[in-house]
Parts: structure tokens; sequence; C-alpha cells
């Protein structure tokens, strides 16, 4: 049993929340059993510590068969050594270390993908990692994270992806210029997901949204800048029927990865 939380051990673990720690170790901190289950799941060799508390572990008693399975110590550790190590405040008991998993660009586009998120000075924690959630339930291939957007493993973001983040292939890294560029030559149409668009209907109408896509969704206060925006092969907005000013980043993205899904889905199912 683990139980002191000032040891070092759980210091070590506790400096994951902190971005320079991640990049100097390329680790990760995972919380929560989702997470914890679907890492277990998709990339049990990526797990380097998994520490649990006898409460949660006899809660979630897959955790430890699927460790068992993975050949993976589980260390049993006080509520109080959790919550030193958890980004939470109030933890749920399960907490893994892992390994950081980015992909290359040149992969991505190298598999023929058909739909790719490419995420431009997305800043906030949150909608980044519902963007990534969206982005595996609609079926796409991967999410490209350009200029300054949020580390995709920064704790927030990770719980906002629940389990996601083990699914779809991240790359990091690069310009908006480069993930353009490279999408359009693997054949993606590139669209600007801005207010300044078209109407997404029109282009749902028209067969736009049918063929191979790249979404390029820019920074939530700002949008994409003028350069980002002239990168596009077209800008396609989101109408407004109520008195809402504007829709949330994360939503609106999903409303576009889920449209251009159901066209998709459609033009084979027309074939």
């Amino acid at each position: 049993m683990l139980e002191n939380p000032r040891s070092a051990r759980v210091r070590t673990v506790a400096k994951l929340v902190k971005r320079r720690h991640r990049d100097e170790t390329g680790l990760f901190l995972l919380e929560g059993p989702q997470a914890v289950r679907e890492a277990l799941t998709c990339r049990p060799d990526g797990i380097v510590e998994l520490f649990v508390t006898p409460t949660a572990a006899q809660k979630h008693t897959d955790l430890a068969e699927r460790a068992a399975d993975a050949d993976i110590e589980v260390v049993f550790s006080t509520e109080q050594v959790i919550g030193a190590m958890a980004d939470t405040v109030t933890p749920q008991g399960v907490i893994a270390v892992a390994q950081q998993f980015p992909v290359r660009m040149r992969d991505v586009f190298a598999a023929s993908p058909r739909l790719v998120a490419i995420c431009e000075q997305v800043r906030d924690p949150g909608n980044l990692g519902t963007i990534i959630r969206a982005a595996d339930a609609a079926g796409a291939d991967a999410v490209i994270l350009t200029g300054r957007t949020v580390d995709p493993f920064h704790p927030k973001v990770v719980r906002a992806t629940t389990g996601s983040l083990f699914h779809v292939p991240l790359a990091l890294g690069g310009e908006a210029v480069d993930a353009v560029t490279a999408a359009r030559a693997a054949g993606l149409r590139v669209l600007a997901a801005d207010v300044k668009g078209d109407d997404l209907l029109a282009a749902r109408e028209s067969g736009v949204l049918a063929g191979p896509v790249a979404w390029l969704f820019g920074n939530e206060a700002r949008g994409l800048d003028d350069d980002a925006f002239q990168l596009a092969d077209q800008a396609l907005r989101l109408p407004i029927y109520g008195r809402a000013e504007s829709l949330n980043l994360a939503t609106a993205a999903s409303v576009c990865l889920y449209e251009t899904a159901f066209a998709q889905r459609a033009s084979v199912t027309d074939r």
C-alpha cells in the first residue's frame, strides 16, 4: 500500500500536470476508470504505472483483470495519495501514468483518410477534448494539432475525451499551412469552419461534404486568422436560427464532423 502523499514517487506523478514535465518525460497522467480502461484496452504497453484505491478496485474489478492480462502491476494507494497525484478536486480512485503516443502527419495522410480535423490555435482544453471525442464518434481518421493548440495530453483534455484519445490518431506540431498542403496533396478538400463562410446546408446539398474532407477549426475567441482562412478551399458556417450570438467551438466542430460523416456514408450507400 502506497501511503505517503509526500513521497518522491507521488510527487513525480503529480508533476505531470505541468506541461514542462510531460515534455521532459514523454509521459502523461490518466485519471478515472474510463480513461484507464481505454488505455488498458487500446494501449496497454504504454502504461508505466497504475495506482488504485482498494475501494475503486472493488468497484471496478475489470481494471485489475485487464492489468493482469497485460502484466501491469496495480499499486494499491490511499485516498490521500491519489488526491496528491490527481489534477481533479474529487478523484475517482484510479490514476495511471502512460507514455505519450503522437503520430506523424505524413503517416496520417499516407493512410488515405476521408475525414480529418485540423485544430489551429485551439486553446481551451475542454474544447479540444470534446473535438477529439466528436471526431472519434463521427468516425474521423485523425486529428491534427497545429500552431499553439493546447497540449492534447493536458489532464483536462484527456478527461474531456473520455477515452477517445486512444481511438483517434493525433498528429502534433507543424503549422496550418503544412497540414493543409498535406491534406490537399492527399486528395482532401479543405473546409474552414468560419462565420464568414457559405451556408453549410447549401454545401451539404451540393455534395461538397460527400468526398474526402479536412475540416479546419480555429481559435475559440478569434476564429481563424486571415492567413489560415485563406488556406482553405472553402469556408462554411452553421446557420443560427435562434438568438444565440454564436456556437461554442466544440459544438460547431461536432456538427461539422457529423454532417460530413452523414454525407460520406450516404454517398457510399447510394453507389
